[in-house]
């Protein structure tokens, strides 16, 4: 299925061909959030379709999952042209799904989500405005200062300090490498089976059947991010110890302030690796973009990947709503 055509507009499918108009829409707005580039939204539609079109002067880029439209993303572009854009788009998920229930606005930055509560019903109180919608507060990105991830100042970063010290001390023969698909990408994938299979070797039976579920979305989603890896104006990372990649990162520029780490993977074996590659890997960051913030994306609902992001010590917490029509 390459296209869709709902209402007179044309939904076309999301690949690469996608990618310089997205980012030209891109360009018009200024937000921090992880989930706000091609190639993030690009490398986790691996396993799903995805299709965009143009509404009132916006990007709009849909997900078809069971037969069901819904938005991935608000639309993209002028603020004065968006919040028209969004109920034109609950219009068009509306016409093609099969219960208006399936129809939602997913990762809705909260500077857009001021916007649309104001341009819905000015000058009323908040649950006057929303009695057509509504905005369910879900994940928040996790947004760092570069500088406090590379200098790991104070007691705060104590420990990840001596995690660092113990690694270099324990293994002085590692080396990095800037990522190349070709050179690589079967140890990239290799390393990914590796951790897949350490992690649920430790993990209590009742979690496993959850985990994997998720892990065949992350394991395409890999392969899709190495086999386009030079197309998607993306950086990556690999740790070598004695000649074999035990580590690997990979993230890209969000906007003229902030980068992002769309993904990170170390093996468990080799301890302190995951602290050293993301520092050795936010200096590479700032180097190549010049950015103030480093933004690790949410936690996905995890406790665990809770818990390690909020040890780093986020400069700030940024939320991210899904709008519902009631």
């Amino acid at each position: 299925m390459s296209t869709l055509t709902i209402n007179n507009h044309n939904l076309k499918h999301f690949d690469l061909r996608a990618k310089e108009i997205m980012n030209e829409y891109l360009t018009l707005i200024n937000v921090d959030v992880s989930d706000y580039t091609f190639a993030g939204n690009y490398i986790w539609l691996s396993t799903a379709t995805g299709f965009y079109t143009i509404v009132n002067n916006t990007f709009c880029l849909f997900i078809l999952n069971s037969g069901e439209l819904s938005m991935l993303l608000p639309p993209i572009g002028k603020k004065e042209n968006t919040y028209d854009a969004m109920l034109q788009c609950f219009d068009i998920m509306n016409s093609h799904n099969s219960s208006r229930n399936y129809s939602k606005i997913e990762y809705v930055h909260e500077e857009l989500l001021e916007g649309f509560v104001d341009y819905l019903e000015e000058g009323t109180l908040v649950y006057e405005m929303l009695k057509d919608f509504i905005i369910e507060k879900k994940l928040v990105d996790y947004i760092y200062k570069t500088d406090d991830l590379i200098e790991l100042k104070g007691d705060s970063y104590k420990s990840k300090r001596n995690e660092i010290n113990k690694f270099k001390k324990i293994y002085p023969e590692h080396r990095i490498e800037i990522m190349d698909k070709e050179k690589h990408g079967q140890a990239v994938l290799h390393l990914f089976n590796k951790w897949v299979k350490d992690r649920t070797t430790y993990m209590p039976k009742e979690e496993v059947e959850i985990f994997l579920d998720g892990i065949y979305f992350e394991r395409f989603a890999i392969k899709r991010l190495i086999n386009d890896y030079d197309n998607l104006d993306i950086l990556g990372l690999v740790i070598y110890i004695n000649d074999e990649i035990k580590g690997f990162t990979v993230g890209e520029r969000i906007n003229e302030h902030t980068a992002s780490v769309i993904i990170e993977k170390t093996d468990f074996e080799i301890l302190g690796c995951a602290q050293f590659i993301f520092r050795e890997f936010t200096k590479m960051l700032k180097d190549k973009y010049g950015i103030e913030y480093i933004n690790v994306g949410d936690d996905m609902g995890f406790e665990n990947l809770k818990k390690v992001k909020m040890s780093y010590r986020p400069n700030k917490l940024v939320p991210k709503y899904t709008i519902y029509q009631k």
